[in-house]
């Protein structure tokens, strides 16, 4: 009996993993429903995230992103999301970032993208959105390692990174569509 089990639990075994779901790494993307905000271990009072499941935050969120996507109106958006009183968490300050950058306020654009990273070092649409931002602003090198950061979160087979990807191997001076 016992060299019986000693046979039947590695298969046993085997077969459990061979069924579990793999999980090959989670990473974060701008879309129409936000994260929650990071939890703050630092001491200091953050907002709390409930307002991030909200109903009413969602549905708000969501009119933005559709007033960006769909309607290309950067400057309605920018005004939703901030009245949305949550550009800590990645996703809002991503969107207002990228509205900014559509409207040509590079200045505003990067404060945006670096309070999004500041809130979610691994929000990988930020880093997309940031790489091209490098691109426009002719700054290949930091656009490559925008790119190299998208890798190690979501592999070179992410949208993400093959925008980018795709963006960077354009010449220099080359119009970016996106």
């Amino acid at each position: 009996m016992r060299r019986l089990s000693m046979l039947l639990v590695p298969g046993l075994v085997s077969m459990a993993l061979a069924a579990a779901p793999v999980v090959t790494g989670a990473y974060a993307a701008g879309s129409d429903d936000p994260s929650p905000p990071k939890s703050d271990t630092s001491g200091k009072k953050k907002k709390k995230s409930s307002s991030v499941s909200d109903p009413k935050f969602l549905a708000a969120y969501r009119t933005a992103y559709t007033t960006i996507y769909d309607r290309h109106d950067y400057t309605s958006a920018i005004d939703q999301l901030k009245a949305l009183g949550r550009d800590d968490v990645a996703d809002v300050a991503n969107l207002i970032g990228y509205s900014y950058r559509k409207l040509g306020d590079y200045k505003l654009s990067q404060v945006y993208y670096q309070q999004a990273l500041k809130d979610d070092p691994n929000h990988v649409r930020t880093w997309q959105y940031y790489g091209l931002w490098q691109l426009e602003q002719g700054n290949r090198e930091q656009a490559q390692y925008h790119l190299s950061k998208i890798a190690s979160l979501a592999g070179t087979g992410s949208d993400e990174y093959r925008s980018l990807a795709a963006a960077l191997d354009k010449p220099t001076g080359t119009t970016l569509v996106y």
